[in-house]
């Protein structure tokens, strides 16, 4: 979608200053990132000669970003990335943090590698050509990271101006500072501080699977990860009705989907969460927030509990 209107754009810029680019592009959606995606990406590198002085460019959306980051990651042991994100959602979650990869049939980013980018541009313009759809669904990567680390920020997104310019600007920038300092302090993934940005993203990722990620975009089963995880928060960890209920009103404020339709696989969407990552020795790692501004992880958190929440959507 993308290379229709800036890949000849970027394409005679790096031209214009020396540079011998090899546009490659992939079709649109998660069905793109996978194993078999990244390697023909690869044979086409090799073709064009590309070797460790080169570096990769993902102009895209947030699938861009990490199959293009998966591929700079493995080429010739890791070469540079050079993401220029084109979606909200990507600008203020995945093309901050390093984490790369593409899917197998069984899950979300099973395969990948932690691999920084060298450089992120955020152009904001191009903001103005996505569908109001696209657009909103970045709200819901905002509203999380407002949930688990900034109360005032949530209080900004009730005022209903954080979608305009410059109130949109301050807010592509303070996610960007949220997320980057809880990467910094475990980037690796091993502590249990970053697993905090994994808010809402448990029942998330199995919704995407169960409506084979064609049914919802990534932030709008983030949306409806957010709602169930406020369900469980309320009885594991204390979050008052009230609040959770200020959390549901917002994500509908900006349009997100908060209960699955009638007719949606429920059983499917449990059935994917056995694939998840965030299972460790069979054992879940939850994270649960106790009131606007704050979430750690739980260790008491069941899978019945978990039932239960997506029974509820």
């Amino acid at each position: 979608n993308v290379a229709r209107q800036y890949a000849d754009i970027l394409k005679q810029s790096l031209i214009s200053t020396g540079f011998r680019p090899t546009l490659i592009t992939i079709p649109a959606g998660e069905k793109s990132k996978t194993l078999e995606q990244a390697g023909a990406i690869c044979d086409r590198m090799i073709a064009a000669g590309l070797d460790r002085q080169s570096f990769v460019i993902g102009l895209g959306g947030g699938m861009v970003g990490d199959i293009s980051g998966f591929v700079a990651a493995i080429y010739h042991r890791g070469i540079p990335h050079v993401q220029v994100p084109t979606t909200l959602l990507a600008m203020v979650d995945s093309s901050i943090g390093g984490k790369t990869g593409v899917n197998t049939r069984d899950g979300k980013n099973l395969i990948g590698a932690v691999h920084h980018p060298l450089l992120v541009i955020d152009d904001l313009d191009v903001l103005k050509t996505l569908p109001r759809r696209e657009f909103n669904q970045g709200f819901a990567e905002i509203i999380k990271h407002a949930v688990i680390a900034d109360a005032k920020m949530f209080r900004t997104l009730q005022s209903r101006q954080a979608g305009e310019a410059p109130a949109l600007q301050a807010l592509v920038k303070r996610n960007i500072e949220i997320k980057s300092r809880i990467v910094a302090k475990d980037e690796r993934d091993r502590t249990g501080e970053r697993a905090l940005l994994n808010f809402g993203h448990t029942v998330g990722h199995a919704i995407e699977r169960a409506g084979d990620y064609r049914k919802f975009l990534h932030g709008e089963a983030l949306s409806l990860g957010i709602v169930a995880a406020c369900a469980i928060s309320k009885r594991r960890a204390g979050l008052a009705p009230d609040q959770r209920d200020a959390i549901v009103d917002l994500l509908r404020q900006f349009e997100l989907p908060t209960t699955l339709p009638k007719n949606f696989p429920r059983e499917k969407v449990f059935d994917a969460l056995k694939f998840d990552k965030k299972f460790e020795g069979g054992k879940v790692r939850f994270v649960v927030t106790p009131r606007i501004g704050a979430a750690h992880l739980a260790n008491d958190v069941t899978l019945d509990d978990i039932r239960e929440a997506v029974k509820d959507l």
